[in-house]
């Protein structure tokens, strides 16, 4: 009888050791502390702009700091600020300011957004190098954009029709885009739409008559920057211009963190400001804060 006793009274805990488990793991979305001191992996996900920057971040963090993981994903800053949202991830990059509708869906969550302005872009026009077209207003932008403009002709050019290429709507930068130059104008119905901005890059540099818009670390010699006027003059993107925000389309690139950062969101955050970590933002190709 005392052996039986004693296996059922082991049973009976272990059950009860499962029952609590259960319960603990099942209280709703889990949402992940930046303030966890003992943290030895954070996850940082969004913006496909600000990706190659926090890759290159991240890999010369875990250099410096064996054990330690920051796992960095993409997707388009919609992605991870949802993600954000929802407790999913520590860090949420973002080439656009989250909305109000964001942070409110944040606190009712319990998670409080922080931002932090990492590196400094703008939003860069860019067409084929065989293009002679190498200025626009931002009404001849916007008309190209929304339909009402459709061959070179009508903006400098040759008597071609333009391809329009645009970021898919999870994209900050569409989001900048649309804000900024649409100003609530809807895209032309065939406009050719493109998950990263390398695909953007990618398409322009096959297509003598495509346009399309990128962040300026994403310009190189495939394709061609334009010079944009909103009603100030002519100005072509140029690191010190976007640091003083006279290029039109100058914004900040972002990091959101649940609440005041500590542990090793803290040591992160504090890596990328830093003097080796600005300097990481030049090689890329933004522009240090």
């Amino acid at each position: 009888m005392t052996n039986k006793f004693k296996g059922c009274r082991f049973l009976t805990l272990l059950v009860l050791g499962f029952v609590l488990l259960g319960i603990g793991c099942s209280a709703g979305t889990p949402v992940l502390d930046s303030t966890h001191a003992t943290a030895q992996k954070i996850s940082v996900k969004g913006s496909d702009t600000i990706l190659p920057l926090a890759q290159a971040e991240a890999k010369e963090f875990m250099k410096e700091n064996s054990g330690k993981t920051i796992s960095v994903t993409g997707g388009g800053s919609t992605v991870g600020i949802t993600a954000f949202i929802q407790g999913k991830v520590n860090i949420a990059t973002s080439s656009r300011e989250m909305t109000s509708q964001e942070i409110k869906a944040a606190k009712k969550n319990g998670i409080k957004p922080v931002k932090n302005v990492i590196a400094y872009d703008g939003i860069t026009v860019v067409v084929n190098p065989a293009n002679n077209v190498s200025k626009l207003t931002f009404n001849q932008l916007r008309g190209i954009y929304n339909g009402s403009i459709s061959n070179w002709k009508d903006v400098g050019g040759k008597d071609k029709t333009i391809s329009v290429i645009a970021r898919e709507s999870s994209s900050g930068t569409y989001a900048d885009f649309q804000k900024d130059v649409m100003l609530g104008d809807k895209y032309r119905s065939d406009v050719i739409t493109k998950s990263t901005t390398k695909k953007v890059v990618t398409a322009v540099s096959k297509n003598s008559n495509a346009i399309g818009y990128i962040g300026f670390a994403y310009l190189d010699k495939s394709t061609k920057a334009l010079s944009l006027n909103n009603g100030k003059g002519y100005v072509y993107p140029t690191a010190k211009r976007i640091r003083s925000g006279t290029y039109p389309l100058s914004r900040p690139l972002n990091f959101y963190n649940n609440g005041k950062p500590s542990g090793l969101t803290k040591e992160f955050i504090d890596f990328v400001m830093s003097a080796t970590g600005q300097k990481i933002v030049n090689t890329v190709g933004f522009v240090p804060v």
